[in-house]
């Protein structure tokens, strides 16, 4: 069987891997990206871009709601709800259709298929008809991503238990849902659905609602979203699922108290785990630890040719961090000697739920117990005209610095807008600010983005507004 050689391979075609072909193309190098499925992966086409345009319907539907406090008029006000996901799916098809055109601009040869290692620079591609192709490359990157984790008796079924996949196309409208799991996917989804109205509680293990977050950010954050009415239990065992013919009644322990639940549908939220099986691994000599696998500073496996990026080389599992692995494993391979290895402390978070929540570096907890005597600057939305003019004045900026140099260890945000906000506090830690820098930065008024000025003036005792 004649193989077609290449001087790079992509196995899978999410935000890493496309992103590590087309750059591939950019420096020269031929090319071929593998995908079974759609263009964008997992992230576009079912997480990251849907959920957004879901959610921009939600928020536009609750703002008007509060129509007359902005001294305007709407009576009857409703949704379709067919439209919002119709709109989503259109979102995500039209961003899938330009990765494609993308792709073709830079020669990536991009072939329909599943991709499997089998030893040495050898992968098999297996196309939807089950023709075998072989293909040979130099350097193969492995970027197949991850699936939602899937908890023993509490699986999916597409009716009463949801995946992601259900909750972004759901067969019906339910009255009253359980989220089990509040992280970013979690929380998105609860403020989706509580935003139009429906009767939402969110269960969570930890002790807290987004426990990846700074505590402070966690508190404010559950208690603006009881505020809305959505109902939030914390350190939560979840026991059996029992099933009717349209309800799941479900058994939760919590803090001592036992209750049952009864809704018209739970959504699973609770992690995910790499797609590390029928790749060809036990082909190669690559390790892999807790679904994940195992590689270098440089994205590299133990295998030498073979590399790994984004979901499936491990935490954090953002798209971001896929695309950014996939330019520094690429630019490694193409021979680029002006590179870094990715910093896990510069990789910014965002939840887009109402309040939007985004972070980087370190919490105050994890400053504290790395060693660092820190100082912390916060600022209220409440404090901001732009933030009241906009009738979102409920909202924090805090900010984490080394008392002893002024290097900014973090930075944790909660309201209106922060997602957008966040990436200058992201810059400021990638070009090594201290609070000095920061301090005779000019920031415009009237923006929101004047709370983060004024959090960092408020950590050496000098907020002007507050």
């Amino acid at each position: 069987m004649t193989k077609n050689i290449f001087d790079l391979i992509v196995i899978g075609g999410g935000p890493g891997g496309y992103v590590a072909a087309i750059r591939g193309g950019q420096l020269g190098l031929k090319v071929a990206l593998i995908e079974k499925e759609h263009l964008g992966g997992i992230c576009l086409n079912w997480g990251c871009i849907p959920t957004k345009a879901l959610l921009r319907s939600a928020e536009i539907y609750h703002l008007m709601q509060k129509a007359s406090d902005f001294g305007l008029k709407a009576d009857n006000i409703s949704f379709d709800f067919d439209k919002i996901i119709k709109r989503s799916r259109t979102v995500a098809s039209q961003l899938s259709a330009g990765i494609s055109h993308l792709l073709k601009k830079n020669k990536v040869t991009v072939i329909d298929g599943y991709g499997k290692l089998k030893g040495g620079k050898t992968v098999e591609v297996i196309d939807k008809n089950n023709k075998i192709e072989l293909l040979e490359a130099k350097n193969i990157i492995l970027a197949t991503g991850a699936r939602a984790r899937v908890l023993k008796n509490k699986e999916p079924d597409g009716k009463l238990v949801w995946s992601y996949k259900e909750a972004l196309m759901p067969p019906k409208i339910p009255k009253s849902l359980l989220v089990v799991g509040s992280g970013a996917i979690g929380i998105e989804f609860a403020s989706f659905y509580n935003m139009l109205g429906i009767d939402v509680t969110v269960a969570e293990v930890a002790n807290r609602i987004v426990p990846a977050e700074d505590k402070e950010i966690s508190k404010f954050a559950q208690q603006q979203f009881e505020k809305q009415g959505m109902k939030i239990i914390t350190s939560a065992k979840i026991g059996e699922f029992e099933k009717s013919k349209d309800k799941v009644q479900v058994k939760i322990e919590a803090n001592g108290n036992k209750t049952s639940l009864n809704v018209d549908v739970v959504i699973m939220a609770v992690g995910i785990v790499g797609n590390i099986e029928n790749i060809g691994l036990e082909n190669t000599k690559i390790k892999t630890n807790k679904s994940h696998i195992i590689v270098d500073k440089w994205l590299k496996t133990d295998e030498k040719n073979i590399y790994a990026i984004g979901d499936v080389a491990g935490a954090p599992c953002l798209a971001h961090k896929a695309s950014h692995e996939a330019i520094i494993c690429v630019e490694k391979i193409a021979g680029i000697t002006d590179i870094h290895p990715l910093n896990t402390d510069l990789i910014p978070a965002c939840t887009y739920s109402h309040p939007q929540i985004a972070s980087v570096g370190l919490t105050e907890d994890m400053a504290k117990e790395q060693g660092y005597k820190v100082k912390i600057g916060k600022f209220p939305f409440m404090g901001n005209g732009k933030a009241i003019a906009m009738g979102e004045a409920e909202g924090m900026v805090k900010t984490i610095f080394d008392a002893k140099t002024g290097e900014l260890l973090g930075a944790h945000m909660i309201g209106a807008e922060v997602t957008e906000m966040i990436q200058g506090f992201g810059i400021a830690k990638t070009l090594e600010t201290t609070e000095k820098e920061l301090f005779h930065t000019i920031f415009p008024h009237p923006t929101l983005s004047e709370m983060m000025h004024e959090s960092v003036l408020d950590a050496y005792g000098q907020a002007i507004h507050f």
